[in-house]
């Protein structure tokens, strides 16, 4: 039975990062952060007197496995300027006996949507997953986990309403009928899937999983934040998600990657698109992974907002 209680966490400074870090250390794993040498985060979120940091030269594959030496599993949180140096990561990773590699994936199911449009801003994660399969294959000493965990719920509320409420005006804005259903994760809600995956090692190896906090639609939001806040939220906009793909398609053909917010909108929100997480293909069970609840998000949301 493959035991990890050493897990290094590569990159994990940004958004996402803390929040997995510290939920693998309240489940009592010890943790190392390893970051970039050059990276210009001058102020590091991790709880600098529990986790080890070491910085390392991510074109370097000996400053990597060495990082990595004595590390049960890696999880990366690179961001995206840094996914094409998860390949050789992989690489230092089985060099130094990592048993499990957890790539930077979190978001968008890529196995799910490499054929689509945005699949090609997400080529070089579809890549990584790929060659972990063909390291399995080829019989390296490693093993994988992929997790989506759709949008970051709590983390897009609080910067930008989720692209469908404006508390300002008390408005809403709506891709088609505001009735597709789609995958959500809050931070936490990431960290403690983490924690699944790396507690139930046998059951989720080299395997792509999907989890969440809840499956929501625009209209299910506002419906939520009118209930809580006792005022109306009157959709002031309606957008056709056709009209937001070709936008994104122009975009990309002169070179411009913000395209991935018109996708992913899409993604998300378009009638029909079904990316919403059914029960049969949820991972939550698996991994002991209890579901949230949508109103106290959003109650918590508002609270910080002063709204309420």
């Amino acid at each position: 039975m493959v035991s990890i209680q050493t897990v290094a966490v590569l990159g994990g400074t940004g958004n996402l990062g803390p929040a997995i870090v510290n939920e693998l250390l309240s489940a009592g794993f010890t943790v190392t952060g390893v970051t970039r040498a050059s990276s210009t985060n001058s102020t590091p979120k991790y709880p600098d007197s529990v986790v080890s940091i070491k910085s390392v030269d991510f074109t370097s594959f000996d400053s990597l496995k060495d990082a990595f030496t004595g590390q049960d599993a890696v999880v990366s949180v690179v961001g995206t300027p840094g996914v094409s140096s998860q390949i050789l990561a992989v690489d230092a990773a089985i060099a130094a006996g990592v048993k499990r590699f957890i790539p930077s994936e979190f978001g968008v199911n890529t196995r799910k949507v490499r054929d689509w449009p945005i699949g090609k801003i997400l080529a070089g994660k579809i890549a990584v997953v790929d060659y972990l399969q063909e390291k399995v294959k080829e019989g390296k000493e490693i093993s994988w986990t992929g997790l989506s965990t759709g949008l970051f719920f709590d983390w897009a509320l609080e910067r930008f309403g989720l692209g469908v409420i404006n508390l300002a005006d008390k408005t809403a804005t709506v891709v088609d009928s505001g009735n597709e259903k789609f995958q959500v994760s809050n931070l936490r809600q990431v960290g403690k899937a983490v924690v699944g995956i790396l507690k139930h090692p046998e059951e989720t190896k080299n395997k792509y999983l999907s989890t969440s906090s809840f499956q929501l639609s625009q209209n299910e939001l506002i419906k939520t934040v009118e209930e809580v806040t006792g005022q109306e939220f009157k959709v002031v906009k309606r957008e056709k998600s056709e009209e937001i793909q070709k936008a994104g398609e122009e975009k990309l053909a002169n070179g411009d990657y913000r395209a991935f917010m018109d996708f992913l909108r899409v993604v998300n929100n378009a009638d029909g698109a079904g990316n919403a997480v059914t029960e049969e293909e949820s991972a939550n069970r698996l991994i002991e992974l209890p579901y949230e609840d949508l109103r106290e998000t959003v109650e918590r949301w508002l609270k910080g907002a002063g709204v309420i």
